[in-house]
């Protein structure tokens, strides 16, 4: 009751009439077919555009008929008018370089195969590329995985050159040969171009998951954690420690040449993921992503015999300091990105195109996971060949923001660039973005949003509906009030968000009109478990924007912002795009305890608010689908009564819905509450995993492991149970994702109880949720063996 009457809200201000009733004897809310009797119009609304500038460009998408499925790579063919276009699963296809191409023609396809029990193995694509002379030689260079889900595979990834031929051409699979290869694991790399000088370069990754688990880094004896450089034409060369069956040798100008211990192969090294790299065709450097772990994305311009500091530094911050260092100077990146920008960076190039006169010179690049676009212009003496000394990057700024998975960038034959969205499988490009700057309008203060009639009294404008959720995200013991903000009479599509498809397990989500806001306010018990002593903290809107164009053409776009309340709690203030950490300190019992409260930035509202789970989270069907107390505006639920009655009803008989319900609520899919213990335990444990995990472990969610954490999902389809896992079992004796009967040995697990490295979620949270540990453990020890 208590909590409910947390939601009062004035009859004035909110103009709902709610169907109330006055409460038993017992003071239990009476039970209604709709808490609400009839929908109000919300007219107030200022949150409108954004509080930054514009960014000056905006993206586009060409080759409009074509879409691939997960595509990983893509290049241009040397001497041809084609692009060439990997998809993860094994195929390559090219097309004439036309926007109005109507059909790609495959190239090659790496068929699956099956291992000597007869199992279906995967094939992997990771990157390609095309050989200086192909239209003479048709030789084409592809990084791939015969079995990805056999980890630490000795021969796990390799490099194979195929040779094409034909109009369009393809490729003979029993041209075959094998030129490298090297264990696979968490990190594979995979990137590999060749250079003005005719070799060809690879990086392989650390061939870890977590904290360089192989301490390879900085180990010149090894492959991984490289940038390699070697002559696939010349095999006259250099052939030590090269395998006899490999087809290159090793240049005699590479840096380790003559190194003892070393591989004669290395260019580079302290490299943990360099998730694509680039030749400036103009001066030769390379430039390239480097994907950094806990805090840090980086990028780097790669010399001769570069240390570029993993797994002792990340960036120009102390990792694991203690390591031992190699043999040569740590270099600092051009440039870095905390993870409140930047969580997965993606490689770009120098730009020496036409068509955008104003960024040539400067190296373009992107993120995963945010979609974010950035650009700067390299200071240093273009003289100078091997720079030792930082790398400062002038003109450093935003380009553009997206909703795209951005997983790779490439030229064409004249300098023009294109990225590619995994996720929607298309092909974009950057245009001018001409846009009026209007972020002086943007309320500052909560106070000018128009969601609130009385902010110091947590009194909703008329209009704002309040509702409530099955699992809640875990916000580190903060309680929420969450409410929906829909402008006029605008209506909501049931279940009509489906895209990205295939996912499997995949909910459909709403359809919001434009303009829509979720609203929740994050509350602290100051002293724990005492309602009284509770502070707000800081009220988060996810604005919807809608564009032109379908669900697949990126229509949608949610924005996030959040306002922190002052210490008087009359008002709260816009947090900047870059987040806030807030010290707390919470009375428990007869002590108290300090606690790094986090308000995220603009970039980590997008990390959970994904596409692939539909972006809202809470205020989807399987959350929703709850009853709600409603209590009458101006009271008090105990003394003067309220409703209970079911969210989809309620919202249906106000008219909310563009539809009638497809059936009643009590047929459609709901999540448990992980805290009743009313339900079974296996419910509790799956509803939990899916609120609070599920956005990421989700089919294009982002989470770079293949297992999901859908609650409707079978387990066995979840990909966790005796899975190994992909990135470090933290010194657990026989770990897996998931152990039946031994939650001792599950790392799902044990990545929800530690709060240091490795911890999930690896944001929005920095306390253990204990409970849900609790729910979970149990589940698992239950289990059959």
């Amino acid at each position: 009751m208590r909590r409910a009457s947390a939601f009062a809200l004035s009859l004035v201000a909110l103009g709902l009439l709610f169907a109330l009733a006055h409460p038993d004897a017992a003071g239990q809310p009476v039970r209604k077919k709709s808490g609400i009797d009839r929908r109000v119009p919300w007219t107030t609304s200022k949150v409108i555009g954004s509080p930054e500038p514009p960014p000056p460009y905006k993206t586009e998408r060409v080759f409009t008929k074509l879409k691939f499925e997960e595509p990983l790579d893509m290049t241009y063919a040397p001497g041809t008018n084609r692009l060439f276009v990997a998809e993860r699963w094994g195929k390559i296809w090219s097309f004439v370089n036309k926007n109005d191409v109507a059909k790609a023609d495959l190239a090659l396809e790496i068929k699956p195969g099956t291992d000597s029990k007869g199992m279906p193995m995967k094939r992997i694509i990771y990157g390609f590329t095309l050989h200086p002379k192909f239209k003479d030689n048709g030789h084409i260079y592809v990084t791939w995985i015969p079995n990805p889900e056999k980890e630490g595979n000795p021969k796990g990834t390799r490099v194979s050159r195929f040779t094409m031929k034909g109009e369009p051409p393809v490729a003979d699979l029993a041209s075959e040969k094998v030129i490298i290869e090297w264990p696979n694991g968490g990190h594979n790399g995979g990137c590999l171009k060749f250079g003005p000088d005719g070799m060809l370069y690879i990086v392989t990754g650390d061939g870890s998951g977590i904290a360089d688990e192989l301490v390879i880094g900085q180990d010149l004896s090894s492959i991984l954690a490289k940038m390699l450089r070697i002559d696939v034409d010349n095999l006259g060369g250099e052939r030590r420690g090269v395998s006899p069956t490999w087809n290159y040798s090793v240049p005699k100008d590479n840096p380790f040449i003559n190194t003892p211990r070393a591989r004669p192969e290395v260019w580079a090294y302290g490299l943990r993921q360099l998730w694509r790299f680039s030749f400036d065709r103009e001066s030769g450097d390379i430039w390239g992503g480097e994907v950094g772990q806990d805090l840090w994305e980086m990028v780097y311009r790669i010399a001769k015999g570069g240390n570029y500091g993993w797994s002792v530094m990340e960036g120009t911050h102390p990792f694991r300091p203690e390591r031992k260092k190699g043999p040569t100077p740590i270099l600092t990146p051009a440039v870095e990105h905390s993870h409140s920008d930047f969580r997965s960076i993606t490689g770009g190039f120098i730009y020496q195109g036409k068509r955008l006169k104003e960024l040539r010179q400067y190296y373009v690049y992107g993120d995963f996971d945010t979609g974010r676009i950035w650009a700067f212009l390299p200071g240093y003496s273009r003289s100078d060949p091997q720079p030792t000394t930082p790398v400062k990057p002038l003109f450093h700024r935003e380009l553009s923001r997206t909703t795209h998975r951005i997983i790779t960038w490439t030229e064409d034959a004249d300098g023009e660039l294109y990225y590619v969205d995994f996720t929607g499988g298309g092909i974009h490009q950057l245009v001018k973005d001409d846009k009026k700057d209007e972020s002086a309008k943007f309320p500052r203060k909560l106070s000018e949003t128009g969601i609130f009639a009385s902010v110091k009294d947590h009194v909703v404008a008329p209009g704002v509906i309040p509702y409530s959720v099955n699992a809640q995200l875990w916000g580190d013991h903060a309680v929420k009030e969450r409410f929906i903000a829909i402008p006029g009479n605008g209506q909501i599509g049931f279940d009509e968000i489906t895209y990205p498809q295939p996912s499997p397990g995949s909910t459909p989500g709403w359809r919001f009109p434009d303009g829509a806001v979720l609203v929740k306010t994050f509350l602290m018990d100051m002293e724990r478990g005492n309602p009284k002593s509770r502070k707000r903290l800081e009220t988060r809107l996810l604005h919807f924007q809608q564009f032109p164009g379908t669900q697949e053409y990126g229509d949608q776009y949610w924005r996030g912002y959040t306002y922190k309340w002052n210490d008087e709690q009359t008002d709260a203030v816009l947090v900047d795009e870059k987040g806030l950490d807030l010290p707390l300190k919470i009375k428990v019992g007869d002590g108290f305890v300090q606690q790094n409260y986090r308000i995220p930035s603009r970039a980590e509202c997008t990390l959970c608010h994904t596409n692939a789970h539909k972006f809202a989270l809470g205020v989807a069907t399987m959350q929703m689908n709850r009853d709600h107390i409603y209590v009458e505006p101006g009271k008090d639920a105990i003394r003067d009564g309220s409703v209970v009655a079911n969210q989809l009803a309620t919202l249906e008989h106000i008219g909310l819905f563009t539809k009638p319900l497809p059936e009643p609520p009590d047929k459609l899919p709901r999540l448990a509450d992980y805290d009743d213990q009313a339900q079974s335990i296996e419910a509790r444990a799956r509803s939990y995993l899916h609120s609070n995990c599920a956005h990421c472990h989700i089919k294009w969610g982002g989470g770079n492991a293949e297992f999901k954490l859908l609650a409707t999902l079978p387990l066995v389809e979840m990909g966790i149970v005796n899975v190994p896992p992909a990135h470090g079992n933290f010194k657990i004796d026989g770990a897996k994702l998931l152990v039946p009967g031994h939650p001792d040995k599950s790392i799902l697990l044990h990545r929800m109880k530690i709060t240091e490295l490795g911890r999930m979620p690896h944001i929005g949270s920095r306390v253990v949720h204990d409970s849900a540990v609790r729910v979970v453990a149990e589940w698992i020890k239950g289990m059959k063996e």
